[in-house]
Formats: C-alpha cells, structure tokens, sequence
C-alpha cells in the first residue's frame, strides 16, 4: 500500500466513533456517484440528509441504499463487463453474478427514489415486464436502467459493533446517463432535502460522513489516471481495530 493508501486507512481509523452495539452482518449496499464531465472541471451530485434521520442527519451524501428484491427481477440494457463483475466478486464468501447485477440496479434505482433522475436510456422502449415499486415508473417512462455505462470505483464495509452496518459498493456514472427526471422528489420532508452538483474541492469543504471523504480522494485519483474500469478497486475494511485497503 502506497503512502496515499496508508494516510486514507489512518482517517478512517482514527475517526470519533461509538462501537458498543451488538455485532450484525454487513447488509448488501450501493451509492453512485453522478459526474458531470461536461466542463473543464468535473462536478459531482451530492444531496443533504435530512437532521430528522438516525443515520448520517443532515450529511452530505452520493445517493444510494440497499438491495431491495425487485433489482433482482428488473431487467436491463447492457451488462457488467467482465473486469467489474470480478472485482465486485472478489472477498466475498459467496461470488455472485446476480449479486452484483443486483447491486448495481440497486445503486440505479436508490438514486431515482431519492434524487428524481432515471438512469439508462429511452431507446430500446419500456421493460416489457410487470414490477412493482419504483421500478414500475421506469417502466411507465420508457427507461431501461443501463449496467454497461456504471464504473465500480470503490467497496467499504461499515466496522463491527455499529448501530447499522453496510458493505457498500460505490459506483460512478456519467450525468449523460439520465434519460429521465422526475421532479419534487427531493424537498424538506424528503430523505434528501437539497442537492448539488459540486466540484471534489468543493464537495471537501462539505459536511461528509468520513468515509464519503476518503472515496473523494480515491475518485480524485482514479480521474488522474484516466478513469478507466481497468484500474484497482479499492476495498476498506476493519481489521482487529484497525481499517485495512486492498485492491480488487
């Protein structure tokens, strides 16, 4: 591990937490990050968590939850090449194709639920399937969600003894990848109450969970080396007290 690496573990190691919650397993989890590359500086989406919420109030964050049953039923344009489903397989105790299709229809569909923009493309007609949930409004809309647009960039899973723990998948995608947007999703009694496209120097001087902090930086140096789904995934988890990074 590089010195960048090492200073990225120490943050998330030495950040203030409480751990005195019985121990649970990590819940299957996805985020995306939305770039706006359109401009000489890129911008990112991030939303604010409302003060009201247990987890994270009043946080900024890139949208994003956990697997719900229906990304496992909702179909799609494209797939996950074959470098991104070995690197979303690799330390698991269960490797899983589907999972990870799931996972990243999860990260699709958490961002419509709480940002209002549908992620794929218009021309392939509606899914020709019945689903429930916000699926359904994909399908009413003519919106097939796209696998082959998203890039995993990097996977952390929350330490032991937390009141909730997730192992999260981040992905990234383009904001050319939003066929659709549905407006008045985010608003003061919404999960997210404001939402920004900001520069990562800007995004930085935002009230981020510590983690979101650290993925800036590993996006910040995955931009520098040409953003390619080529690259190491990192992959942050704790250690007999300690954060660890390895590379997927």
């Amino acid at each position: 591990m590089n010195d960048t690496g090492a200073a990225l573990t120490e943050r998330l190691t030495k950040a203030e937490r409480e751990q005195k919650w019985p121990n649970q397993r990590p819940r299957d989890a996805a985020t995306l990050i939305v770039i706006d590359r359109s401009e000489p500086v890129p911008r990112l989406l991030m939303g604010r968590r409302h003060d009201g919420h247990k987890f994270m109030p009043g946080k900024f964050v890139f949208p994003g939850g956990r697997i719900d049953a229906t990304d496992r039923r909702m179909v799609a344009a494209g797939m996950l090449d074959d470098r991104t489903d070995d690197a979303l397989s690799a330390r698991t105790t269960r490797p899983s194709s589907a999972r990870n299709r799931a996972l990243a229809l999860a990260a699709i569909r958490e961002t419509y639920e709480e940002t209002g923009l549908m992620l794929g493309s218009k021309d392939y007609g509606a899914p020709e399937l019945e689903i429930e949930g916000p699926w359904a409004d994909f399908v009413r809309e003519g919106v097939y969600p796209e696998l082959d647009v998203l890039q995993f960039i990097a996977r952390a899973i929350t330490p032991p003894r937390r009141p909730k723990r997730f192992d999260t998948r981040f992905f990234a995608v383009d904001r050319e990848a939003i066929a659709h947007e549905v407006e008045g999703v985010v608003g003061p009694d919404s999960e997210l109450v404001d939402l920004q496209w900001v520069s990562i120097d800007d995004a930085r001087a935002l009230d981020l969970p510590t983690i979101t902090t650290v993925v800036l930086d590993e996006l910040t140096a995955r931009i520098d080396k040409g953003f390619s789904p080529m690259l190491p995934v990192p992959y942050y988890h704790m250690v007999r007290g300690a954060f660890v990074r390895e590379e997927v």
